[in-house]
């Protein structure tokens, strides 16, 4: 294997269908179950999060026109507070991409299970046949950056047909009955949207994945930006439309046990035809999202091991450019958090896993939108000077929303997750220890000059 810098493959389409087809993967089409217990009160969590995801969208797209560089939040970081807190969101962004891949491939059998039964019940056939679809997926993106993204076109464009169909469509059929008490959580209103907004989040994590891969998008000063915006702001009005949908469709007790509730909306609005129809569109979805999702698992140690902040075997690539190491490597990790989660249920699977990757990615938001503040503040050249106070706006109130949803992930899985990042200081501490000893020559990491923002 070798190290060397992929070249240019993703265009404007590309670049938008890994937005969105990131986004639009598991969350979605499972996350009503998990929200079942809070009620139409939940629609609330939509709204705040949607505006919170389009406050860090603008944020990456200032910071992508500034730093077109591959690494994502991780680069940006780095840019602006060095190479410990670069490290920080390194690790914790790549545990967020390998630990969610887990819960999409979990989506993915749920799904699969309204065709065939007997994934529903039976724990370790379902395992098997997630882990099954990791490694193919694994394979594909081994291959090239290219051949990723031309799945990722395809399935984007076909996961949007069942979406549409309960978004606009069930919206004739709702029923009042069925949405339940306003707040069915038994607790306050704010903690009731707190913790439903820490759910929410979830289905909004890629609005970045643009970034991530930035040495591979062409012309990513204007790609990059402009498929970030539209894609957070199309995706989060479909999520909201069609949550109304599935929540008056589909009575609460019932979905709140529901591992295809986008299914069972499809049957009570147009019949079994319709739940098919969705169940299939909902599978490929998440096998879309799984396979963008496996794309960037290896970039983002890609990008630090290149920099001497990985260990280095994550910077070797394979004939095709691609960090065949860190896709293998990240890989596993899944294999062996499905395996070892394999006896619960596919809802519960989900709803603690996305819950703990959504915690761990969430932190690198609030690193990128603190490091906007300090590059406004410190290198005034690579942003447009008329623009500095609405971006330092901007970046200030994403930053307050990250620790928001942070807050509302909840004890346990914040506790979790930062035993998680914390793990990560050994092996920062044995990096530099590494290269006090024989010093890193880190392999195309001569810092680039940042491109002007127009």
């Amino acid at each position: 294997m070798r190290t060397q810098s992929p070249r240019r493959r993703l265009g404007f389409w590309m670049a938008s269908a890994l937005v969105v087809g990131n986004m639009i993967g598991s969350g979605v089409f499972l996350l009503p179950s998990s929200l079942a217990e809070y009620g139409p009160i939940s629609l609330i969590a939509w709204v705040f999060t949607s505006l919170g995801a389009v406050l860090l969208a603008l944020v990456f797209a200032r910071l992508a026109r500034a730093y077109p560089r591959t690494g994502g939040p991780y680069a940006y970081a780095r840019q602006a507070f060095g190479d410990f807190v670069g490290f920080q969101t390194a690790w914790g962004y790549w545990i967020a991409v390998w630990a969610g891949n887990a819960a999409i491939a979990v989506a993915f059998v749920g799904y699969l299970a309204h065709f065939w039964h007997a994934l529903a019940t039976e724990r370790a056939l379902a395992a098997v046949v997630g882990i099954a679809v990791i490694w193919l997926l694994t394979g594909v993106n081994a291959y090239g950056v290219r051949q990723g993204g031309a799945v990722q076109v395809v399935t984007t464009v076909v996961k949007l047909v069942p979406l549409l169909l309960i978004a606009v469509g069930g919206l004739f059929f709702i029923k009042s009955a069925n949405f339940g008490p306003f707040n069915g959580s038994g607790e306050g209103a704010f903690s009731a949207v707190t913790a439903a907004a820490a759910l929410t989040l979830w289905s909004f994590i890629g609005l970045e994945s643009a970034t991530v891969p930035a040495e591979d998008v062409e012309n990513p000063e204007k790609t990059i930006p402009r498929a970030t915006i539209a894609g957070t702001a199309v995706t989060a009005l479909i999520y909201i439309l069609g949550t109304v949908a599935v929540l008056g469709l589909v009575p609460a007790a019932a979905l709140a046990g529901s591992t295809a509730p986008f299914a069972d909306a499809a049957d009570a609005a147009f019949g079994g035809w319709a739940a098919d129809l969705v169940a299939a569109g909902a599978a490929i979805s998440a096998f879309g999202a799984l396979n963008g999702w496996i794309l960037l698992q290896g970039q983002v140690p890609f990008a630090a091991a290149r920099d001497g902040l990985f260990p280095r075997i994550f910077a070797r690539t394979g004939r095709g450019g691609t960090p065949v190491a860190g896709l293998v490597i990240s890989s596993v990790l899944v294999t062996a958090l499905m395996a070892m989660n394999y006896n619960a249920s596919l809802v519960d699977q989900f709803t603690f896993v996305i819950l703990l990757a959504t915690l761990t990615t969430v932190i690198p938001y609030a690193y990128a939108a603190a490091a906007e503040l300090v590059l406004l503040a410190t290198d005034h050249a690579a942003f447009s000077g008329r623009r500095l106070a609405r971006d330092a706006v901007i970046a200030l109130l994403a930053f307050g929303y990250s620790v928001w949803a942070i807050s509302g992930a909840g004890q346990e899985v914040v506790f979790k997750g930062t035993l998680l990042v914390f793990a990560g200081f050994p092996v920062y501490a044995w990096l530099k220890y590494r290269d006090a000893r024989t010093p890193l020559k880190a392999v195309g990491s001569e810092p680039e000059p940042p491109a002007k923002a127009a």
